[in-house]
C-alpha cells in the first residue's frame, strides 16, 4: 500500500467515524499532494514525494503554532496541533538527539570537510543520510556544533 492510498484509507475511516478534525486534516493534506502533482505534471507520486508533502505541510503548522502562541490565539494553537498530530502519523520516526549526532558525524567524515565553510556540503550529505527523518533546523545546529 503506497502512502497516498494509505492517506486515502485514513480520510475514508474518519469520515465513516465522523471525526470532523481528522478528517479536514487528511483533506488538506490530500488537497496538497493533488497540487503536487499538478504541478509535477504527473498522474502519481511517489512515496518519496508524498513524504515531502506531509514534512511540508507539517512544518506549516509547527510554525503556525509557534506565531500563534506568540500572538495569544491558544485555540488556533490547538487546532493546528490537533493537526500537526494527524500529519505527524504519516511521518518517519525522528532520529533520537545521538543518533542525530552520529549521522552528522559519519556526514563530515564523508565529505573530509573541516571548518564550517563547508558547512553546506555537509548539510547536502546529511540530509540525504536523514531520509526525512531529522528536521533541517535540527540538522543544521547540529552540524555547527560539531564543525570547528
Amino acid at each position: 500500500m503506497t502512502l497516498l492510498e494509505k492517506i486515502s484509507a485514513e480520510l475514508k475511516a474518519s469520515m465513516l467515524a465522523r471525526d470532523a478534525e481528522r478528517t479536514g486534516a487528511l483533506r488538506m493534506l490530500k488537497s496538497a499532494v493533488g497540487y503536487t502533482q499538478i504541478e509535477k505534471k504527473t498522474e502519481s507520486l511517489s512515496d518519496a514525494d508524498v513524504l515531502v508533502v506531509v514534512q511540508k505541510e507539517a512544518k506549516r503548522r509547527r510554525d503556525s503554532i509557534e506565531e500563534f502562541d506568540k500572538g495569544g490565539r491558544p485555540e488556533l494553537a490547538a487546532k493546528e496541533r490537533a493537526e500537526l498530530k494527524v500529519l505527524e502519523a504519516f511521518l518517519p520516526t525522528p532520529l533520537t538527539p545521538d543518533e542525530l549526532e552520529a549521522l552528522v558525524r559519519a556526514a563530515i567524515a564523508e565529505t573530509g570537510a573541516t571548518s564550517k565553510k563547508e558547512m553546506g556540503v555537509v548539510m547536502k550529505a546529511a540530509q540525504t543520510r536523514a531520509a526525512g527523518r531529522a528536521d533541517g533546523k535540527a540538522l543544521s545546529q547540529c552540524v555547527g556544533r560539531l564543525l570547528p
